[in-house]
């Protein structure tokens, strides 16, 4: 990536080669548009949707069936992976969740995976997009 161009960080949650979830920064370069509004290259989406988690949500292990962008709209989201590692993203923030079950692997709640839960006294709203 060339220094002259700004960047935005995607946070991906991914799986390693172990198996395990875990999470990375990636630089995305902004080299379109101009310099008073850099854009990243155009990308393809398949489609999106929304989803409302009331106070309280938590869900159990899981394996994400597809890539897709998690976008936080309203309120504050904890995703944890196995040996307790967290991340809680707020309003504006995202991240990319790529964390899918290995081929030919079966899935196991104490090795594969990530958990997500509602966090604070506002219900979570968030926009997956897949691309």
């Amino acid at each position: 990536m060339s220094s002259e161009f700004p960047h935005f960080t995607r946070v991906v949650l991914y799986t390693g080669a172990d198996g395990r979830a875990g999470f990375r920064e990636e630089a995305l370069p902004l080299t379109e548009g101009k310099p008073a509004a850099r854009l990243s290259p155009f990308a393809a989406a398949q489609g999106y949707q929304l989803r409302h988690s009331p106070v309280g949500f938590r869900s159990d292990f899981h394996c994400t069936g597809e890539p897709q962008w998690v976008f936080i709209l309203q309120g504050q989201m904890e995703i944890g992976v196995q040996g307790g590692v967290s991340r809680v993203f707020g309003p504006g923030e995202h991240f990319y969740s790529a964390d899918t079950l290995p081929a030919g692997a079966t899935f196991d709640p104490t090795v594969h995976g990530h958990w997500s839960r509602q966090v604070g006294d506002e219900p979570l709203v968030t926009l997956f997009l897949r691309d």
